[in-house]
């Protein structure tokens, strides 16, 4: 290990962030990276703690401590090869993982975790600065072609996979540039979309082809989920053209909040609105804008995406915002000792946040109010948990003002049309139905297609997603070749 008295020396050492009042000003990243000192001060309290609980919390497996050390010795290239021989993205996840690892940290039981997030971010982009990040195309192709539906990080990770073991890939999205949910449901004050550009960059030089703008299947009318496609392809033809598919899409498709009142104006879906805003910062022109300036801002859900819409609200110049969430507010601490190394239930303030924003907690919406079909007002009543469910508060009912209402409760399910037009079976929440185990994962139940990320598994975050890529392309691989030298 690196020093192996560090973590009793030097305390945890945080990345820092842009002032509120700058960069409230515009939607370009405020995150200020470590710097290598910085980093390599940190990788210091990495402990020899024996068993790297960190390992198996991160989802793609990476190998933390060997990276922690590479950085403490200064060798930053060998300290990129590691991380990048499990994650494909690190910069994608070193600035919107939650840090499901940080939480399995030893140091995290009694005390604060290495920031391996930040010490993973700063590998990678310093791999960025040095040029050592560049395209690894196959020495042999193998003449298969394998069609990847969806851009998103399942995708892409499992399209650089197999075109890195000589298959022909070509990657279908239906929006108009690459990147799936990271592109248009990522805000870019959280992630620059310039990080996806270089990575497509890099992939098409490792022989990938990207085809936006074309719709895989038939489109459900009336659906919210942002569709920019103007070509359309069906199953069959993919079938017919490709050895392989493999369905990589988001979940896309938004839960619903049928109170009474539905219907009046200003009441939208996230992912109505976050998208749009992403398309004007990349230089788009739209007709008509859904915006918050002015407006009393009610976002209903406390995730991330409801985050999210905080923050862009707060950039648009919204009166007020106040996000609802249903459950009751988490402790501000978790109890180590007694959840460690689990992903902990605890009280999480993100930048967003920080910027400005009402925090409602064990509060559910009874009816929209409204006035002349737009929306006027949420009513609301106090809920608490009894015997394992929630329950209404009596006298606790009260309006809050609404000019807008952003419904952010999450996603149930890809859009259904896509799997539906494949034939493929369903899990009961509307998902492909395919196993992860060695041999036959990700095979759906018709020959030649396979599912990963959220068109499997459904909602959940990216480091989950490049995982699933990863291991489906080496399916996909072994479908196609009897045998797989791609990792699992």
């Amino acid at each position: 290990m690196s020093k192996i008295t560090g973590f009793l020396e030097q305390p945890r050492v945080k990345e820092q962030y842009a002032p509120v009042d700058a960069r409230l000003k515009h939607y370009h990243e405020f995150l200020i990276p470590l710097d290598a000192p910085a980093a390599r001060q940190q990788a210091t309290r990495c402990m020899d703690c024996g068993i790297p609980f960190c390992n198996n919390g991160c989802p793609v497996n990476n190998i933390i401590p060997d990276f922690n050390n590479l950085v403490y010795e200064d060798d930053w290239k060998a300290a990129l090869d590691v991380l990048h021989s499990t994650n494909n993205f690190p910069e994608f996840t070193g600035r919107i993982c939650p840090a499901p690892c940080e939480a399995a940290c030893v140091l995290n039981i009694d005390g604060d975790p290495v920031g391996i997030k930040s010490i993973e971010l700063a590998i990678i982009e310093r791999g960025w600065q040095e040029g050592w990040v560049r395209p690894q195309p196959p020495e042999v192709k193998t003449g298969k072609r394998v069609a990847v539906v969806g851009s998103g990080p399942a995708g892409l990770a499992a399209a650089q996979q197999l075109a890195r073991a000589g298959h022909d890939v070509t990657v279908f999205e239906k929006n108009d540039r690459v990147g799936g949910l990271l592109r248009y449901g990522i805000p870019d004050f959280k992630m620059d979309k310039s990080h996806i550009d270089r990575r497509t960059e890099q992939m098409e030089a490792e022989g990938v082809t990207f085809r936006t703008g074309v719709l895989v299947g038939d489109w459900e009318d009336g659906s919210k989920v942002t569709n920019l496609s103007k070509e359309r392809v069906t199953p069959d033809q993919l079938r017919e053209e490709f050895d392989a598919v493999l369905l990589a899409g988001g979940a896309e498709q938004p839960r619903d909040l049928p109170a009474p009142g539905r219907e009046l104006g200003g009441i939208h879906f996230a992912m109505e609105f976050l998208p749009q805003q992403n398309r004007v910062v990349a230089g788009d022109t739209l007709k008509k804008q859904l915006r918050a300036d002015g407006k009393h801002v009610v976002v209903i859900g406390g995730g991330d995406t409801g985050s999210d819409c905080v923050g862009t609200s707060n950039r648009h110049g919204a009166a007020s915002v106040t996000q609802f969430e249903v459950m009751p507010q988490p402790p501000e601490r978790e109890n180590g000792p007694l959840v460690w190394p689990y992903w902990p239930m605890k009280l999480r303030t993100s930048t967003s946040h920080e910027e400005g924003a009402a925090r409602e907690f064990a509060i559910a919406t009874k009816e929209f109010l409204g006035k002349g079909g737009k929306v006027t007002g949420v009513r609301t009543v106090r809920v608490e948990m009894r015997d394992g469910k929630l329950e209404e508060v009596p006298g606790s009912e009260e309006v809050h003002k609404a000019d807008l209402v952003l419904l952010a409760m999450g996603f149930v399910s890809p859009v259904g049309s896509v799997v539906d037009a494949f034939g493929i079976a369903k899990d009961g929440r509307g998902n492909a139905q395919a196993g992860t185990e060695e041999g036959s994962g990700y095979a759906t139940d018709v020959p030649g297609v396979f599912a990963a990320g959220d068109m499997r598994r459904g909602q959940s975050l990216v480091v989950w997603a490049i995982r699933e890529g990863r291991q489906a392309a080496r399916a996909v691989d072994q479908y196609l070749m009897g045998e797989s030298v791609l990792p699992r």
